[in-house]
């Protein structure tokens, strides 16, 4: 029996790339195309705007009630109202958008105590895989005598409008918890002086149409190590978030990640 699917931000780049997957899944049926009131494609088939040809699914203001799970790539706002109407209907959500103030996360965090809820920073498989890499390498490396200095440096396309990004402060709070380094420096220029020990250094990078890359750096006293996970394209996340839909589908209330997810 497939699992009917809301996708929230449907119009948008990873909507269109949730939509096309699932519809091409027999484990998935699209059954919500979800926009705000003032998107300008509003009652367009939502297959046709993701590239598979129409699926009878115009895209709409409402609909989670029609679905299992709702999975939303949105902005933070949008992204909240969604979380709302989950919580009228009680419908489990993955939650794929990043940028959310204090005051939103303590939301879904109180959310979380009626309905089931992924939510993580990234939905790649890849990415996850490389944070418990990450907290690995902290853990190895938080007493060497000499000291590991940790940056990171993330790259996206122009269009994105957080820096860092979510994968990135994501990456750094692993590093922070595993090290014990509390100082979070974004970015140099002019003359501030040695690097300290206690700091993580971020790098935030917006070219063309990249769709994501992150390095984490240990740099020691003669020797390097570097983590990187990049994706060629979008469909990682989509694929992530789908499978996490699968997976929360029949879960009890409760805030999961992605290491719930892939068993991590």
């Amino acid at each position: 029996m497939s699992i009917k699917i809301a996708v929230h931000g449907a119009a948008g780049r990873m909507g269109q790339r949730v939509t096309a997957i699932a519809h091409s899944d027999a484990r998935y049926e699209v059954v919500a195309a979800l926009e705000s009131a003032t998107h300008p494609a509003l009652g367009q088939d939502a297959g046709t705007l993701a590239g598979v040809g129409e699926i009878g699914i115009p895209l709409a203001v409402v609909g989670e009630s029609e679905a299992d799970v709702v999975v939303d790539f949105s902005i933070p706002d949008a992204a909240i109202a969604v979380v709302v109407h989950c919580l009228e209907f009680k419908k489990p959500v993955v939650i794929a958008t990043t940028g959310f103030d204090e005051p939103q996360q303590v939301y879904i965090q109180k959310a979380a105590e009626q309905i089931p809820i992924v939510w993580a920073p990234s939905m790649s498989t890849a990415v996850n895989l490389v944070m418990k890499l990450t907290e690995i390498a902290g853990n190895a490396l938080k007493d060497l005598p000499t000291g590991a200095d940790v940056e990171i440096i993330e790259r996206h396309h122009r269009f994105k409008e957080d820096a860092p990004s979510g994968t990135a402060i994501r990456f750094g709070q692993i590093v922070a918890e595993a090290m014990g380094l509390t100082d979070h420096v974004h970015g140099r220029e002019g003359r501030p002086g040695a690097r300290t020990r206690n700091e993580i250094g971020y790098h935030a990078v917006r070219t063309g149409d990249n769709p994501g890359e992150h390095t984490i750096i240990f740099g020691m006293l003669g020797e390097t190590i570097e983590l990187k996970v990049a994706a060629s394209n979008r469909d990682c996340y989509a694929q992530g978030a789908l499978l996490a839909a699968n997976w929360i589908a029949k879960k009890p209330p409760g805030l999961y990640n992605m290491n719930d997810v892939l068993g991590l």
